[in-house]
């Protein structure tokens, strides 16, 4: 879609913003109805016919004749202001960058915005000129240039390499509130999860789902309560500090999961069950696994020092290497796993 100004032939005042579509015969049509004549012609602003609608660009300014030739609209006008109206072009000094466009594209599509209230009226807010007359603003051309094609067309649109909180910044600044939104919803949707920061149970479970590499997958100190994972494969996941303890008493429940390699320590898991689950190689040292159904579990060489196992289920799990330090008497194991 483009958007052009049309005024009637021999005139700068009183015009009209409109879409391009269709044919020339369309805009014809739109022009004659916004404007109140029978058009029939339609000129550039250095008089030229145009008689093909491709020849027309975005925020161009037309005029619209009922077959009469062309006449300059700056014929009309005495002493300096001559020529300058709400929607001539306008050069835009950004930084030591100039940008050219038109008042209409500043002014419409945020009519609150700072930037609006900076060109609605001329000279209000007395805007300094450098010596060629573009318009002085003392801001970052990279992070202006989003913001004013967002003007242009409606589309936010970064190019690769400049970073989305620049133009926030920007948008913000202009008090381009709709544009704003648009980018905090991005930024906030592109930002990766903190390592750092608890993790609810769905966002654990969709990483698992959408994670591809699960040894990338990296939830420390995640709020896993009755979480429900059976036959899940987290392997080489790091799950350090999680709490799988629900105070409603459900119980977190990873049968027949694929935890191999993976790194729990720390984590809370009180009543957990883990029957026949794999985890071989995987570090649970200082995990409270109180009352934890391991029963058919593959404990190969995992790392189980410092746990709770007290009134655990270990009937059947493979301890082949497993390190007990400072967790069970030989008397407590032996009562535990048969």
């Amino acid at each position: 879609m483009r958007r052009v100004t049309l005024f009637v032939n021999g005139t700068s005042t009183n015009g009209k913003v409109v879409a391009v579509y269709g044919s020339l015969e369309d805009l014809m049509s739109v022009a004659s109805s916004k404007l109140g004549i029978r058009a029939s012609s339609v000129y550039n602003g250095n008089g030229g016919l145009i008689d093909d609608i491709t020849l027309i660009r975005d925020d161009d300014v037309l005029y619209i004749s009922e077959g009469d030739s062309f006449e300059d609209p700056q014929e009309d006008f005495n002493g300096p202001e001559k020529g300058q109206t709400h929607t001539d072009w306008l050069t835009l000094n950004v930084g030591g960058r100039c940008f050219t466009t038109t008042r209409s594209t500043v002014v419409s599509k945020e009519p609150e915005s700072m930037l609006a209230h900076m060109f609605r009226e001329k000279d209000v807010w007395g805007n300094k000129q450098d010596s060629q007359g573009a318009y002085l603003i003392d801001r970052s051309p990279d992070y202006f240039e989003p913001i004013l094609n967002y003007l242009r067309h409606g589309q936010l649109i970064i190019n690769e390499g400049i970073n989305p909180l620049g133009v926030l910044e920007e948008a913000r600044f202009f008090g381009i509130e709709q544009l704003a939104e648009q980018l905090e919803t991005l930024i906030k949707s592109s930002q990766p999860p903190d390592d750092h920061s608890p993790l609810t149970r769905k966002e654990f479970i969709r990483f698992l789902l959408t994670t591809t590499t699960k040894s990338e997958l990296r939830c420390q100190a995640a709020n896993l309560q009755g979480v429900k994972m059976l036959c899940t494969n987290a392997e080489g996941a790091s799950l350090r500090g999680c709490n799988f303890e629900d105070p409603a008493g459900i119980k977190a429940n990873l049968e027949g999961a694929n935890l191999k390699g993976v790194d729990m320590e720390g984590s809370q898991m009180t009543g957990i069950n883990l029957r026949v689950a794999t985890l071989k190689n995987a570090k649970l040292k200082n995990c409270n696994l109180r009352g934890a159904t391991l029963a058919g579990t593959d404990l190969e060489n995992c790392d189980l020092s410092g746990c709770d196992l007290q009134e655990a289920n270990l009937r059947g799990s493979n301890v082949k290497g497993a390190i007990f330090e400072e967790m069970l008497t030989p008397l407590h194991m032996s009562q535990s796993v048969r």
